[in-house]
């Protein structure tokens, strides 16, 4: 067993990859899948914040629904990040080094109401929605249909996930008016 350490890549460099990807284009592909991992992990923090802290008389199904969309993203990040690394790239991993990749603002530690918060996440997934567009278009342009079609298939999730939210921000509750803190 070898017992000195040794950096196997830096982060940022890039391999050749057996997906018979130009190097050149894979460098592209991975900058927008690590962009879009570092988007999809500052999501999830913000979920996973809101699931805690929310309140009210909604309180079980947002924190369920809140749960689930965590989890989505989690599942989401999981497949960007290992198609960045089939493609000879290094999945952008850490909190420091994913917010400061991130497109997108984490709204801090401070707890909101909770219309509040989902106004702040449904503003993120808008974020999320348009770049994974414009990656899905890149990737294909390069010829990297597999990552185009996997980006694809989590935007459909994003922008369900987006969809409940904004269902959620309606103005027709079971609450009556004099119940609310306003």
């Amino acid at each position: 067993m070898a017992t000195q350490e040794h950096v196997r890549k830096q982060f940022g460099e890039v391999e050749d990859n057996e997906l018979r990807l130009e190097k050149d284009k894979a460098e592209q592909v991975i900058d927008a899948l690590n962009q879009d991992l570092a988007d999809t992990y500052v999501l999830y923090h913000q979920l996973k914040k809101h699931h805690w802290n929310v309140e009210g008389a909604e309180f079980r199904d947002l924190h369920l629904f809140l749960g689930d969309a965590a989890m989505n993203a989690e599942e989401a990040a999981d497949l960007i990040a290992e198609r960045a690394q089939a493609l000879g790239g290094t999945p952008i991993s850490g909190p420091a080094a994913q917010e400061e990749h991130a497109k997108v603002e984490y709204e801090g530690q401070d707890v909101y109401d909770i219309r509040t918060s989902l106004r702040h996440d449904l503003r993120m997934y808008g974020d999320i929605i348009e770049s994974l567009r414009d990656h899905i278009e890149l990737a294909a342009n390069l010829g990297d249909h597999a990552s185009a079609q996997m980006l694809r298939e989590i935007l459909v999730d994003v922008e369900e996930d987006a969809h409940h939210i904004e269902h959620y921000l309606e103005d027709d509750t079971l609450v009556f008016p004099e119940a609310m803190n306003e």
